[in-house]
């Protein structure tokens, strides 16, 4: 059984910090020794996967530094939280990683056109690249559980080096084998397997980061569940616009769904409410929920941008309604529809016990209503 999600800041970046820290030690222990038996074993395949390791501290002063900061909540500056700051850092860890395997690689290439001076490796090069394999693994599996409990997208990204070192170290283990069995040029190449490993893994962290920098939506299957769940909430007529981002370890959403064109503020924003906290319920990595209530299809109905406001036309009614003597409005709900403004009218009218003259002052009312080009249906209620 999975153990829960958690969202405390302080929390995910203690237990950030602990990963990184212990996967510090790991890689430094193993550079050192991959540099020193690569040196004496004569492999430049482990001495280059030993420069790796090293590219792996750097990145791990990144990730905490990140960590740390990107973990401090929002302010009047950063009103949606500093999640980005993570992102940034996994565009510099996929840099540092670019750079690392190029320089691997012109290294590689250059004594591939000297085959006369490749040396032998020795068997201690294959039993440290052993060790390799399987301390990076473990490294690997250690680091992705807890970014899968704090839904860190950055330490996912150092967990994905980790493992690109298990990998390398792979390959460092078949071509220091091949070059003890009388084919020097292996390891060699085995080198080069192991820039173009490691360039692909950075090129994938800075394609992530960049995309989100740009507010790219989320997944596809991701935006299909959002768009499930909004269409299932119970008073919702339809889904108008869906716009998604990360924000670091954190989505955002901002949705625009169809009511009832008549509802009451008060039910409409309880309707929006339910859309929110379904979503935040349903969907893991979703934080923050911004819903817009639409009365109907704007684009199928007549535009109401251009009609008066309640200030401007409350008055033209009231004096319209004065000259034909009815009885006072106690209420007036306005509904900005299709191109018009459509009343309700809320009148005392006990007073009225003939239902004749209630009948009369009702038309009044309507008719005196409508004699302003922008208003549409009106309906009158009495009690």
């Amino acid at each position: 059984m999975s153990k829960p999600l958690i969202t405390d800041p302080q929390e995910r970046r203690r237990l950030a910090d602990r990963a990184t820290l212990v996967g510090a030690g790991i890689n430094l222990v193993l550079a050192g020794a991959k540099i020193a038996v690569g040196w004496i074993g004569h492999s430049q395949a482990l001495i280059v996967d030993g420069i790796h390791s090293l590219s792996d501290l750097a990145s791990d002063a990144i990730v905490m530094i990140a960590s740390k900061h990107g973990s401090v909540e929002a302010d009047d500056d950063h009103p949606y939280g500093h999640g980005r700051i993570e992102t940034v850092a996994t565009v510099v860890l996929g840099a540092i990683l670019a750079a690392v395997a190029l320089g691997i690689g012109i290294d590689a290439t250059s004594r591939l056109t000297r085959p006369e001076d490749l040396p032998t490796p020795t068997a201690i090069a294959l039993w440290v690249a052993l060790l390799s394999v399987f301390s990076k693994e473990a490294l690997y599996w250690y680091t992705i559980l807890i970014a899968r409990r704090i839904r860190s997208n950055l330490l996912k990204a150092n967990a994905w080096h980790h493992r690109s070192d298990a990998f390398s170290s792979v390959v460092v283990l078949i071509g220091v084998t091949g070059a003890m069995l009388g084919v020097p040029a292996l390891d060699a190449l085995a080198a080069m397997g192991v820039a173009i490993m490691i360039a692909k893994i950075g090129w994938d962290l800075i394609r992530q980061g960049v995309r989100e920098l740009v507010d790219t939506g989320l997944e596809e299957d991701r935006v299909q569940a959002i768009q499930e769940i909004i269409v299932g909430t119970p008073g919702v007529r339809s889904l108008h616009m869906l716009r998604t981002r990360r924000m670091g370890p954190d989505a955002l959403a901002d949705v625009h769904i169809q009511v009832a064109p008549r509802l009451s503020v008060s039910e409409g924003h309880q309707i929006s409410e339910t859309v929110r906290m379904g979503l935040v319920a349903g969907i893991e990595e979703l934080t923050d929920v911004t819903v817009h209530i639409d009365p109907e299809d704007d684009e199928e109905a007549a535009p109401c941008a251009g009609l008066p406001s309640r200030s401007e036309l409350l008055p033209r009614l009231q004096r319209e309604w004065q000259r034909n003597g009815g009885p006072m409005v106690e209420e007036v709900v306005m509904h900005y529809l299709d191109g018009k403004v459509h009343l309700d009218l809320m009148v005392d009218l006990e007073a009225m016990v003939d239902p004749g003259e209630r009948h009369q002052f009702r038309d009044a009312l309507r008719n005196a209503a409508r004699q302003l080009p922008e208003i549409g249906e009106v309906r009158v209620y009495y009690h």
